[in-house]
């Protein structure tokens, strides 16, 4: 069995609107849908980008930035004009007030007063309509908002965050310890702690590491500080300062908080209170291939975690995928989804971990945990790209040597460094990817082999790069200049440098450098996966019968071309069986096709089973080809769908046409009457012989002559005189005549060897049993289908909305009137068995007619020519017959990639959890001075411009003690 996707095919360039929400973090769609009385008040409100000037409401806290405001509702977001200093993205039912200000003439400002207090100023500097327009769609969004009643459940859902209790002042911080975990232990006669803040497994079993090396009490000092005068949640305000405290480390406490905040998974929590839990009921009692899966893995997730050696864990995250799988159904498990939902969960709770896995999967990961995993092999090969042009050197050397790099950087990039590096500096990169983007994989891969590129170029296989990785991780924590005289230089660790390399060095790579190289391989990936599940597809076979590898090949690619013009109904799971036993053999999911998709099917392979006509207008010449439906079509598939499904598999078509296609005569006869036998009693019925006649008439409809018809005519008055014969007889009594027994048109009839006698007794039927039934099942490459064409422009995008196949048989139906209103309008179908035409198909269109088959040498007068296209037109062939060049990509080295790394984990000390035993050595060192700590990023900080000049600046300062509008 085997499970044939046509997804890839699928895929379209996200548009503009897309990349804004992306950029933003936004959901795609609102999941709660308005009611019929909120949509006749509310309607459709536009979306709107408007030019801005973002000023902060407390003075001397941040300078003012210009950028561009947008209306998205429910979302009010702002980014500045180098869409990486400044940004915001705010639920409309968090902004408490709106009011303009009374500025200088000329001046159009806004203030926006939020649900944490914070006054957000935000001067318009578009022309005054335009202004106009935005603030009047502003206020019909808020009114929305508030009949949804999403503002009051703002109130509820914050008391969530761990945030509101660290800027509060009642002092969340008396019961946990200093790593952030919550102190279980407490003094007789007095009960728990409680709280309502969302948190993972280490609030019980405690954060890796150790507190006072990871200086969590600094962090969170300067985290308060940042998160009171910036807001939280979902008010954060994502000023340079944020960027600056992320890449430094986030505080285990506070990490999974912002983790869901930075990525925007925190709207999908907010917008649908109570899904996961209603998920959690849903799943209760139900089994699923992929719940199967989940199982072996459980164990296997992180295990040297103490979370993770105790049912609590591993019930959570259990808990977590299941629900996954099961609202996600297409993508189901994908193996390495366990090790990122298991340290998710060590810092957010179940409820968090789910929507963040939904955000990791569909939007910030496309791809990676499908079940082909064609957004991980597509980075991959980005990856490889990227490294070829900034390491020359290194690319040149693994190529020489046959090293993958993939073997490395595949589980790098799937499970975001975790499984590779110690934990507590893997959870800093993760830090930085959540708020950066995925450009941050790509900045620290490409870090890691210049640090290392000495020793890289000294290694010989694929053991010994990726030995080489395990030292140099584990060596993370050691100094990168260990013998310095400056102790400040000693205290710099290699997990420092990698990152200053990282955001220094290779900042050029930037999320539109990503994108670009994307399109730019994306059909090469996905003509390597397609080729790799076609071979698999033909591997997992339970027999080809007397076909070779070649031709199932040709089968499979018939199959897969049908599929994408008429996808298939979604692939179902078996029902489950009384009978069933746990030995883990049940049957799997399988791709099967229905009869529309199995019709397209068999006229790429089966001559009368479409119609083609080529039509000559006096303006063109063009072959048009539609497929056939009859009931014969249909008695087909039936025919072929031995287990009563109702569908058929790849396994059932390569049955079916070897039934059929290397059949000799006598074989062809008996499978002819087998096809129409309903009952399989090995008599045909009157009705059914009838029926047998108008499949005989549907195979030979287009032949031209007289020659088929007069021999189907012959065959009814043989069948009929023949089968009379052999009924009993019945003499009258009156006249003495003899008259065969009179028999019910669904009585038997006439037995297989009647039929042979009166088949043989016409020489055309015979002629066409012998080569011609055989013959017009043809086994040819199928040309390579065409991709989704990437996004080139404003020009390549207008010819593709113009030259569509919409517009195409517009334009056909178009020449056809005229060429009928000049009288030169000519339709000439194309006989199905192809004797008696020479008219060829024009060369623009010869990639859709087979190759030139032999003239087949038959019995009788008719001497014809057969009709084909030249093959010197057709697509490369598909089959693999030998190895293939360097040059082509090959998922096989990353699948085994994956198993091997994700099978163990090495186990790094620094990870275990500290104690609060006192440091001295540190303390001299670090000290607690909270300066010292953002020293870690001042190198390779960047510097932002705000794009105002000082009369601005001065313009929007003044704004800031400007009153609002009488």
């Amino acid at each position: 069995m085997s499970t044939i996707s046509t997804q890839l095919r699928n895929f379209k360039e996200p548009t503009k609107d897309q990349l804004t929400h992306v950029f933003f973090s936004i959901p795609e769609v609102p999941p709660v849908p308005l009611k019929d009385t909120e949509k006749q008040v509310s309607g459709d409100i536009e979306k709107m980008e408007i030019n801005a000037i973002l000023s902060f409401g407390a003075q001397e806290v941040e300078d003012s930035y210009a950028g561009k405001l947008h209306l998205l509702p429910p979302y009010l977001a702002f980014s500045s004009l180098d869409r990486k200093s400044v940004r915001f993205t705010l639920p409309l039912s968090t902004v408490r007030r709106v009011e303009r200000l009374n500025a200088r003439a000329g001046v159009y400002a806004l203030s926006l007063s939020t649900w944490h207090g914070m006054k957000i100023i935000v001067q318009l500097t578009s022309l005054r309509p335009t202004a106009d327009l935005f603030c009047g769609l502003l206020r019909e969004a808020l009114k929305a908002e508030l009949q949804r009643g999403h503002m009051k459940a703002v109130k509820g859902f914050v008391k969530t965050c761990y945030s509101e209790g660290l800027v509060s002042l009642s002092g969340v911080s008396d019961n946990e310890r200093e790593d952030g975990s919550l102190i279980t232990e407490t003094k007789e006669g007095c009960p728990p702690p409680e709280t309502e803040f969302h948190g993972g497994l280490g609030l019980q079993f405690k954060f890796p590491g150790d507190p006072k090396k990871l200086r969590e009490a600094s962090k969170i000092k300067l985290w308060t500080t940042y998160l009171k005068n910036h807001g939280r949640n979902l008010t954060l305000l994502r000023y340079p300062q944020c960027t600056r405290l992320v890449q430094v480390g986030l505080p285990n406490r506070l990490r999974g908080e912002m983790w869901e905040t930075l990525s925007g998974s925190i709207f999908l929590r907010y917008s649908n209170p109570g899904v996961y839990d209603q998920l959690l009921l849903d799943i209760q009692g139900t089994n699923s291939t992929s719940f199967e899966d989940i199982e072996k893995d459980l164990h296997r997730s992180l295990p040297e975690y103490a979370g993770y050696q105790a049912d609590e864990g591993i019930s959570a995250l259990r808990r977590v995928l299941q629900a996954y799988s099961h609202r996600n159904p297409e993508v189901g498990y994908c193996q390495a989804m366990n090790i990122l939902a298991a340290a998710i969960l060590i810092y957010m709770s179940e409820e968090q971990t789910f929507w963040l896995l939904e955000v990791l999967c569909d939007r910030l990961l496309p791809g990676y945990y499908s079940p082909t995993m064609h957004g991980t092999l597509l980075d991959q090969r980005v990856f490889e790209s990227l490294v070829t042009r900034c390491l020359p050197m290194i690319s040149d050397h693994f190529q020489a040597v046959d090293v993958q790099l993939s073997v490395a950087s595949l589980p790098w990039f799937l499970s975001l460094y975790i499984n590779s590096m110690p934990m507590v500096f893997a959870f800093r990169i993760v830090d930085c990817f959540f708020c950066m983007g995925p450009k941050v994989l790509f900045q620290v891969g490409k870090a890691i082999l210049k640090i290392n590129g000495e020793k890289l170029l000294q290694i010989q296989d694929d053991g010994g790069f990726l030995s080489l990785m395990r030292e140099y991780f584990a060596s993370l924590g050691d100094s990168a200049h260990p013998e310095s005289p400056d102790p400040r230089t000693r205290a710099i660790t290699r997990f420092q440098e990698l990152l200053l390399i990282s955001f220094r060095e290779f900042a050029v790579i930037s999320d539109e450098t990503i994108l670009s190289e994307r399109r730019k391989y994306r059909n090469e990936i996905v003509n390597s996966i397609e080729s790799f599940s076609k071979r698999s597809a033909i591997r997992n076979l339970k027999t080809l019968g007397r076909f070779t590898k070649e031709q199932a090949g040709f089968i499979y690619d018939a199959l897969y071309k049908a599929m994408c013009e008429v996808p298939p109904p979604p692939d179902v799971a078996p029902p489950p069986s009384l009978l069933a036993t746990n030995d883990g053999n049940q049957e799997r999911a399988e791709t099967r096709i229905s009869i529309p998709t199995f019709q397209v099917f068999l006229s790429e392979i089966l001559t009368w089973a479409r119609n083609e006509k080529i039509v000559i207008n006096g303006f063109q010449q063009r072959i048009d080809r539609e497929v056939a439906e009859h009931e014969f079509i249909d008695r087909l598939f039936y025919f072929w769908d031995t287990s009563c499904k109702g569908s058929l598999s790849f396994q059932d078509l390569v049955s079916g046409l070897d039934g059929v296609m290397l059949n000799d005569l006598m074989e062809n006869i008996e499978w002819f009457f087998n096809l129409h036998d309903k009952n399989k009693d090995g008599y045909l019925t009157k009705d059914e012989v009838l029926t047998l006649s108008e499949s005989f008439l549907f195979i030979f409809r287009h032949e031209i002559g007289d020659a088929y018809l007069g021999a189907v005519s012959k065959f009814m008055t043989n069948a009929f005189e023949y089968g009379d014969s052999l009924l009993p007889q019945h003499t009258d009594s009156k006249t003495g005549s003899t008259e065969p027994q009179a028999i019910g048109h669904n009585q038997p009839y006439l037995n297989l060897a009647t039929f042979r006698m009166v088949v043989l007794a016409d020489e055309v039927l015979e002629s066409f049993f012998e080569t011609d039934l055989s013959a017009s099942f043809r086994l040819e490459p199928v040309p390579d289908l065409e991709l989704p064409p990437a996004s080139s422009g404003f020009l390549g995008d207008l010819w593709s909305n113009i030259a569509t196949q919409d517009n195409k048989k517009m334009f056909n139906r178009l020449s056809d009137e005229l060429g009928k209103t000049i009288g030169k309008h000519q339709v000439i179908y194309r006989p199905t068995i192809g004797r008696f035409t020479k008219l060829e198909e024009p060369t623009a269109r010869e990639s859709l007619i087979s190759p030139p088959a032999k003239t087949t040498s038959s019995g009788g007068s008719l001497d014809t020519v057969v009709v084909s296209g030249s093959s010197s037109t057709l697509g490369a062939s598909i089959h693999d017959n030998g190895p293939s060049s360097a040059s082509v990509f090959s998922p096989m080295p990353h699948f085994k990639a994956v198993n091997a790394a994700f099978m163990e984990r090495t186990p790094f000390a620094i990870d275990d959890v500290g104690d609060d035993d006192d440091d001295s050595d540190l303390d001299m060192v670090h000290g607690e001075d909270d300066d010292q700590v953002m020293d870690e990023v001042d190198a390779f900080l960047e510097a932002h411009d705000s794009g105002l000049t000082e009369a601005d600046k001065e313009v929007a300062k003044d704004l800031l003690n400007a009153e609002p509008v009488k």
